[in-house]
């Protein structure tokens, strides 16, 4: 019924969700498949998590550093988010 949430890229897991969401808002889904919607939700959920975190892992930023001969040089350090 579904396709294999590995093949998936972030934008589509994003959109299947919206389109999931909006389903089980109607109110016009059966008990079975809102407990599938929500499972699939669930996973979809996972999945665009696990993409932004790898991600965040890859992003890196540049700064400017300091030289002992008083010049600068830029340097790339993992990115932060606080």
């Amino acid at each position: 019924m579904f396709e294999d949430i590995k093949n998936l890229s972030f934008e589509e897991s994003l959109a299947e969700l919206e389109t999931i969401i909006k389903k089980m808002e109607s109110g016009d889904v059966k008990l079975s498949q809102s407990v599938e919607f929500y499972e699939r939700g669930i996973a979809l959920k996972n999945h665009c998590e696990d993409i932004l975190k790898d991600a965040k892992l890859k992003i890196e930023k540049i700064q400017l550093k300091p030289m002992s001969n008083d010049g600068q040089e830029f340097e790339t350090v993992p990115f932060d988010v606080k």
